[in-house]
């Protein structure tokens, strides 16, 4: 067998390979904005009043209540029916927010697709979407509750409102990354705006349009269970905000994480098997 030698090589080599990177304006400012956000941190801690707790009692409260949270779930203020049920109206506030802003942000990507729109309509759309998109999601609920009211209706609005921003630039996105050349000898064929989608856009963006809805799906999803103890939305938010801030029931907050978590999963299933049947069916778009 060959055996291999260690191979000592010298400085001057490596220096003259991988020479040392001067100190530039850009690393300066790096080093210097760690270096204040790790003393303001140590200053932080080091000031922080506790209050006289006892830090080990509140880490020993931590695990003793985690125990109960995951380990006994349940308990006979909220039923398992009672939070499937509750988990399902979520569920229906997610859906609803997804579809309204979905079908409203296929035809802004549409428009904001630098391929298929001219640029000055694709700017401005991607500019006011852009502002839409700077708002969380929660404020656009609060702020269409002053005129809604605090409810499930306020709750759909303001997710679909920042749905349309979301999706519209993953869409447009998605758009854009189809060959000019395609659509270049749709419109040499004579083909109009409208078959050119319809035949070429759509069908070839299907997979990365599942993908992007389902992903703003499941966070409608998580939004939704936010929305429901903050703007007063019903569904298992509702539920869990009671249990944790009131009623301070850990076995009924173990019951709905599990539901909750179990929901994200089959949601996570169903959008896999729905992309990997339309790669079936369309192997021609995916190559």
């Amino acid at each position: 067998m060959t055996q291999v030698q260690n191979v000592q090589i010298p400085d001057s080599i490596l220096a003259s390979h991988f020479p040392t990177r001067p100190w530039n304006k850009e690393k300066i400012v790096i080093r210097l904005l760690l270096a204040v956000l790790a003393l303001t941190t140590v200053y932080a801690l080091a000031h922080l009043d506790t209050g006289g707790t006892n830090l080990a009692q509140a880490v020993s409260n931590t695990f003793s209540n985690l125990k109960i949270i995951f380990l006994e779930p349940g308990g006979p203020r909220l039923s398992f029916l009672k939070a499937f049920y509750e988990v399902i109206i979520t569920l229906g506030l997610a859906c609803l927010a997804t579809l309204f802003g979905g079908f409203i942000a296929l035809f802004l990507g549409l428009l904001a697709a630098q391929n298929l729109s001219p640029r000055s309509v694709t700017n401005v759309i991607k500019a006011l979407v852009a502002c839409i998109r700077a708002v969380p999601t929660i404020l656009w609920v609060l702020i269409f509750a002053v005129t809604a009211g605090l409810g499930a209706t306020a709750a759909v609005i303001g997710m679909t409102f920042h749905s349309i921003s979301y999706l519209t630039k993953a869409y447009a996105e998605s758009f854009e990354d189809l060959d000019r050349s395609v659509i270049e000898a749709l419109k040499a064929s004579g083909a109009n705006w409208w078959q050119i989608v319809f035949q070429a856009v759509i069908p070839s963006s299907s997979t990365y349009l599942l993908s992007w809805t389902f992903l703003r799906f499941e966070i409608n999803f998580a939004t939704a269970v936010v929305v429901g103890a903050a703007a007063g939305a019903s569904g298992i938010g509702f539920d869990l905000y009671m249990a944790s801030g009131y009623y301070f029931d850990l076995h009924a907050v173990g019951l709905i994480t599990y539901l909750i978590l179990a929901f994200a999963i089959a949601l996570e299933m169903i959008a896999t098997r729905m992309k990997s049947r339309i790669n079936d069916h369309h192997p021609e778009f995916m190559a």
